[in-house]
């Protein structure tokens, strides 16, 4: 140890943000477990090394005692004074006792605790780097597969995909750029774990703030995502300005802005409704494409029993039911659809004009 090793820590310091007094008292802890474990003593013993010099001492502590029972421990008054005239009883006093060789073990248990300790701050940096990063957006380039994940590369980090977190549409191989969303970020023993999804509802929210500058200056908010992703997705979205069309905003000049998205999602489908504090409005905004004559709300099951015309019972339901689905999950409201002749059948309604509710919505695949 020497003043190059002073110098070195120094360097690290302006380097990797690592004070040099913290790894000076990590490297005298480690020295202190070093100097017992390569000297067999159980002795109460003190390491400290000169900031200036980088010379290392090792002092042995041992309590000022009339008559010495265990001398590894105790020091006689008589001797203690040798040391220092001015030691009374019970003071501790201490004694150096630094083997010659210590150096080459000092430097090797230098090595050790530097190296992790720049490990643990590396560790740090990134933690704190990625979870200001929590559901948002990153680009990463693939690296490997297991059998159920994909590895990200994000340039300081590895990431993980799960492959459950993979849209039906999603073929990635080695060196592919992918847009992920992310989901977690951990600290754990081993590092940072930065947890990946391309499914999750705030992958679509976070593609469109990035691509209508009315979202991400605020005018135009996101109010709901409902999203069955590879194949079909609904937003919800607002603007306090009255002059500002929010649903006109989200697709863009000849629909770029929201091509663009689909795009992103492998084409998948994307319905842009307006968000209305008007339930009856909002769910048949929800429901689009499919046209609504009327909505009935009943406010005590959370229930909307919506009737559509008969020629359009089958697109308000959807294949599978997934326009049902997604509009209910969009609305958090159960949504009971009815044609026409059902609901003249089934609660003796009226037959309409023909008229239907006046909508907006857009639906867009691409």
């Amino acid at each position: 140890m020497s003043m190059d090793f002073i110098e070195a820590l120094s360097e690290i310091e302006r380097d990797k943000g690592i004070a040099k007094d913290v790894l000076l008292e990590a490297i005298e802890a480690a020295l202190i477990s070093s100097y017992k474990r390569n000297f067999n003593t159980a002795q109460n013993v003190r390491v400290e090394i000169n900031r200036h010099t980088g010379v290392i001492k090792v002092y042995a502590r041992k309590t000022v005692v009339e008559e010495v029972l265990d001398p590894r421990m105790e020091i006689s008054i008589e001797a203690s004074r040798e040391i220092n005239p001015h030691y009374q009883l019970d003071d501790i006093a201490e004694i150096e006792v630094t083997p010659r060789d210590f150096g080459r073990i000092a430097a090797q248990t230098a090595k050790q605790v530097v190296t992790q300790r720049i490990r643990e701050a590396e560790r740090g940096l990134i933690y704190n780097a990625y979870i200001d990063k929590e559901e948002d957006i990153v680009n990463g380039i693939v690296q490997r597969q297991d059998v159920r994940n994909l590895f990200v590369d994000l340039g300081k980090v590895e990431a993980v995909l799960p492959l459950t977190e993979l849209m039906p549409t999603d073929k990635f191989k080695h060196g592919d750029r992918v847009k992920s969303f992310i989901t977690k970020v951990e600290n754990t023993t081993k590092g940072p774990q930065i947890i990946l999804s391309r499914t999750h509802p705030g992958l679509l929210k976070r593609l469109f703030e990035l691509e209508v500058p009315e979202i991400y200056d605020g005018v135009v908010e996101i109010r709901s995502v409902a999203r069955e992703a590879g194949f079909r997705s609904k937003i919800a979205v607002y603007s306090r300005n009255p002059e500002v069309d929010p649903v006109g905003s989200c697709v863009g000049p000849k629909g770029l802005r929201v091509q663009t998205v689909v795009s992103e999602l492998k084409g998948e489908k994307i319905d842009i409704v307006r968000w209305s504090e008007n339930v009856e409005e909002y769910v048949a905004n929800a429901l689009s494409p499919s046209k609504v004559i009327e909505v009935i709300v009943f406010e005590q099951e959370k229930m909307a029993r919506v009737i559509v015309p008969d020629y359009q019972l089958s697109l308000a339901i959807g294949i599978k039911g997934q326009n049902a689905r997604l509009a209910a999950k969009l609305t958090g409201w159960k949504i009971d659809i009815k044609s026409e002749t059902q609901a003249e059948q089934e609660f003796d309604r009226p037959r309409s004009t023909g008229d239907t509710m006046p909508q907006d919505s857009v639906s867009y695949d691409g």
